[in-house]
Formats: C-alpha cells, structure tokens, sequence
C-alpha cells in the first residue's frame, strides 16, 4: 500500500523543520547592539560602547558652551564613577561670542584602539562634528572599573578631518 500524498507532506515539512533548526543552531551568532544620540535646541546626548561587560557611558554636549560631559556607571553600586569633561570648542578654533553659534552633531562609533597611557581605553569612540569650521573630530576615553568616584579624566581628541572649507561669519 502506498503512502498517501498528505502523509509525504508531512514527512517533508517535518524535514524541512528539522533541517531548518539544525542550521540556525549552527550558524554563527552575531550579537545585535544598539546605541542611541539625541538633540535638542542647545543640548545633545549619545551613549558609547565601553566595552564587553560594561555599561555603555552617556556624554553630554551642550552647545552653548563647547562643553563635552560623559560619565559611566559602576556596574557595582549603579552610580556614576567614571567622568570626562573637554572644552572642544577650542578644538574646532571656536572662541568668544561664535561658541555660542557654534553648530555641532555627535554620534558614537566604534573603534576598537588599543590602550595608551597603561589605562584600558573604550572600545567606543565620540565623533563630532562643527559646521562653521568643516571639521569632524574623533575623541577616546579610559576608564577603569571602580566602586569608587573617580576624578574627572579629559578626553582626549585622537583624529580631525575637514568636511568642508572653514566659514566664519
């Protein structure tokens, strides 16, 4: 007696399932990540990857002042412990009364760059961007895994490109 064709269907979608589930069990996995920016009028905020295990950090740049504010929190306590501070408007050659008209935009990335300094540098890197001057400038950070409130570190700028000639108004 023959196999009805409803049962063959069968056997071949189980199969098929099978099959299936053996390939995606296999398949290599690729962790998804997600970082975030914002902006406002005078203010803009993203987050940047540490680092495998470690809470991303925040970073603040407030466009009136040229100030770049991060910190990151200690996965122990669940308060801020590491902190970073730069004045980036004499990055871009910003002084006076044009900081104030200064405009920028932020975004994280990743950069992977080996350590400096004996400290354990971020995977994750800043880039910011200045309209007037037509540059873009890459900043890193260390930081280090402490229950403790740390001094505020700089951070540090490690690369500029211009986009665009330089118009001051």
């Amino acid at each position: 007696m023959q196999p009805k064709t409803s049962e063959q269907r069968m056997v071949w979608l189980g199969m098929g399932l099978a099959a299936g589930l053996c390939l995606a069990y296999f398949w290599p996995h690729e962790l998804a990540q997600a970082v975030a920016t914002d902006r406002a009028d005078r203010f803009a905020i993203c987050t940047v990857d540490v680092g495998t295990g470690n809470p991303d950090a925040v970073f603040v740049l407030d466009f009136l002042t040229g100030r770049l504010l991060g910190a990151m929190l200690s996965q122990q306590t669940g308060l801020f412990t590491n902190f970073w501070s730069r004045n980036i408007a004499s990055d871009f050659q910003i002084q006076g009364e044009s900081a104030s008209k200064a405009k920028y935009v932020i975004i994280p990335g990743n950069a992977g760059l080996n350590s400096f300094s004996g400290a354990t540098t971020a995977t994750g890197v800043v880039y910011i961007g200045e309209l007037t001057s037509g540059k873009i400038v890459a900043y890193r950070f260390p930081f280090k895994i402490s229950k403790q409130v740390l001094p505020v570190h700089e951070i540090l700028p490690i690369a500029f490109f211009p986009f665009r000639e330089e118009t001051r108004d």
